[in-house]
């Protein structure tokens, strides 16, 4: 198998061509693209046959941004036999993965191959008992061996291959399942929410999304991103000039600022988060959250850059490397990861955490 299968948000199949090709450049992987627009995914061959192993292995999905599956996959199936679907696919997948730990049989995130959902739930069933039968697949789901994917895009056409979990989505077709609160402001909590599932371990949530936190939402109104931290029983400054929802406002938790996002201070030193969803020039909103961060008025955040209709890529590589090199420059060390997040459209959200080390028997932000 010398293809790496990406996963991507219809319409944006270009720039996630564009990064994958960058970053397997970056270490001396060659290949080219394969792109359909509109598709939902990106399928980039290796020159060298064992190359797209080491490119998944190598390669950091945390590092991707467009992507939201990586896998290596084989060449595609087609015309599957109505009678009989399964033995071509154990047939590509033997001698290629062995004890894989899941089934994952998915399609791409487009209208029309979402009609093959009901097909892949009914299909998976016979299809893990063979794999199961075939040694491809162990007896029990193990999240410590390799995914086997299915990858429908169209009727009787597949692409097979495997994921590695330690490097991967953990999440059916990369996508968390989340359900919008019926009390929620606006839709736009759900970007939030997935940014915390994405860029935040489940296991340090307790510590990082705490309880008493005070945080600071730029552009708040009517309030989406402000209901996720009220959730979490924080204290947060909503900044702006528009109404928030009535409902945040009797929790006690909000205080309403009636300021531009742009000229707001925060009145404490205690900010543990800033989020922004504001609909700017992504220079701007990047250079402010830079601010806020060279600053120390807070430890996190979470922002949207809001993409222009040409050069995508191009435009967020361009604000991440900006921010990476104003944090340098000012001796902050941190960490930075960006995410076309489900729930995002002509988006992109990013998370930069301030990390904290030890100095001289104390400890420092910087």
């Amino acid at each position: 198998m010398n293809k790496v299968l990406l996963y991507c948000r219809p319409g944006f199949e270009k720039e996630c061509a564009a990064e994958i090709s960058a970053k397997a450049a970056e270490r001396e992987v060659y290949g080219f693209p394969r792109v359909k627009d509109d598709s939902g995914y990106v399928l980039f061959e290796c020159y060298q046959f064992e190359d797209a192993e080491r490119l998944v292995r190598e390669l950091p999905f945390d590092d991707l941004i467009f992507a939201r599956q990586m896998l290596v996959v084989g060449e595609l199936l087609r015309d599957l036999p109505q009678e009989d679907r399964i033995t071509p696919i154990v047939g590509m997948l033997t001698g290629v993965v062995e004890k894989g730990g899941e089934l994952r049989v998915e399609v791409p995130d487009t209208n029309e191959a979402k009609e093959l959902t009901k097909f892949c739930r009914k299909f998976t069933v016979p299809l893990r008992s063979a794999l199961r039968e075939s040694k491809i697949l162990l007896n029990y789901e193990s999240p410590k061996r390799p995914v086997v994917h299915v990858f429908f895009i169209a009727p009787g056409t597949c692409y097979v291959g495997y994921s590695l979990p330690e490097n991967s989505s953990s999440f059916y077709m990369g996508i968390p399942r989340l359900k919008f609160p019926s009390d929620a402001p606006s839709r736009s909590t759900l970007k939030l929410e997935e940014a915390f599932h994405v860029f935040i371990p489940a296991d340090e949530w307790d510590e990082r999304l705490a309880s008493g936190m005070y945080a600071v939402d730029l552009g708040a109104c009517p309030g989406g991103w402000t209901y996720q931290l009220v959730q979490r029983s924080m204290m947060v400054y909503a900044v702006d000039n528009g109404p928030m929802a009535p409902s945040l406002m009797e929790t006690g938790q909000v205080m309403h600022e009636r300021v531009d996002g742009f000229k707001f201070r925060p009145p404490r030193t205690n900010i543990s988060w800033l989020v922004c969803d504001m609909v700017e020039k992504p220079v701007r909103v990047a250079n402010l959250m830079t601010d806020w961060l060279v600053n120390g008025w807070c430890r996190e955040a979470i922002f949207n850059l809001k993409l222009p209709m040409k050069k995508r890529y191009e435009e967020v590589t361009q604000n991440l490397a900006m921010i990476e090199e104003r944090l340098s420059e000012n001796g902050i060390n941190a960490q930075i990861r960006a995410r076309q997040l489900y729930h995002d459209r002509e988006e992109v959200t990013v998370h930069i955490r301030r990390i904290w080390a030890a100095v001289g028997g104390r400890r420092d932000e910087r």
